[in-house]
């Protein structure tokens, strides 16, 4: 089959429409639909619906995307190996962690830190955990960096680093400045989380689901941005990976409240896709350069 074929669906579905496709390839739409046409005739099958609202997927086009996508990566890492270059390697990662943490991790990959014999062509993607999930699921990444959330992962993954869990507050809150507050004190207060399913929730039910089983929880769906602006004006608390908030508390938008006993650190974890060919041996030595350079060591802090 024509790769082109595949890359004109795979480039509509990603675009929503026959005409954004179009542009994305730099083809005329005519052009698209002959090959989109020509798709449907090798597969005897609709891949599209066409209607005046757009274009949508059809059951046989649901069923071709992943292979079509497959194909599509197979396609580019065959003609990257027959020509000699390096492959591709598609990253994912949450925005506390692409902002903090794996930027020096990246930019020590491209200069060889690695190894020989390790090198790829990176690109990044930023994203909640819901689209990385996804998109790594459907082949459109090839390695992701989370923190974890308490769900274990589909496929290979490994635990590359921790960070350290912290509670934080608006600097007007009734609790900020408070020496040694215990588990009850912050229990007494709304808890806010970024959505259902995140790290932050998952903090929030580690520390507190024997000792308040009618926790107070706000929730803000899809955004660590807005739940870290809501903290800031006092509408509740949050506890979080010290990464996506050090801004704020180096800004002194937010406070890190003193709790008494500690808090448990949260994993930072890499999850990959199986059979990426000649990019398999990228994705490991990535994976072992971010574990050597892990933000922060648990170890390390309680002997200090």
């Amino acid at each position: 089959m024509d790769s082109r074929y595949l890359r004109a669906f795979v480039a509509v579905v990603d675009s929503g429409g026959i005409s954004a496709a179009a542009e994305r390839l730099g083809c005329a739409q005519s052009t698209l639909s002959v090959q989109l046409r020509r798709l449907e005739q090798e597969l005897d099958a609709e891949v599209l619906h066409r209607g005046p609202t757009g274009t949508t997927l059809s059951e046989a086009g649901r069923l071709l995307l992943p292979y079509a996508r497959e194909a599509l990566a197979l396609d580019e890492r065959m003609r990257r190996a027959v020509g000699g270059r390096v492959p591709r390697l598609r990253i994912g990662a949450l925005e506390s962690l692409a902002a903090a943490w794996l930027p020096d991790i990246l930019a020590a990959f491209e200069r060889g830190a690695a190894g020989p014999g390790t090198g790829a062509e990176v690109t990044l993607r930023v994203a909640g955990r819901g689209p990385l999930q996804e998109e790594l699921a459907g082949g459109e990444l090839d390695l992701v960096f989370l923190f974890d959330n308490g769900t274990g992962a589909v496929g290979p993954s490994s635990v590359v680093g921790h960070d350290r869990t912290v509670a934080v507050a608006g600097p007007g809150h009734p609790l900020a400045g408070v020496s040694e507050l215990s588990a009850e004190k912050l229990l007494d207060e709304q808890f806010l989380i970024a959505e259902a399913g995140c790290t932050s929730q998952m903090l929030v039910d580690r520390f507190g689901r024997d000792l308040a089983p009618h926790l107070r929880l706000g929730m803000v769906t899809g955004s660590l941005a807005a739940l870290r602006r809501l903290a800031a004006h006092g509408c509740g608390l949050a506890l979080l990976p010290s990464l996506a908030v050090q801004q704020d508390l180096d800004a002194g938008e937010l406070v890190e409240l003193d709790v008494r006993d500690g808090l448990a650190p949260v994993s930072i974890e890499a999850r990959w896709r199986t059979g990426l060919g000649t990019a398999e041996r990228p994705v490991q030595a990535l994976v072992d350069l971010a574990r050597r350079n892990r933000p922060w060591v648990p170890e390390m802090a309680h002997t200090a």
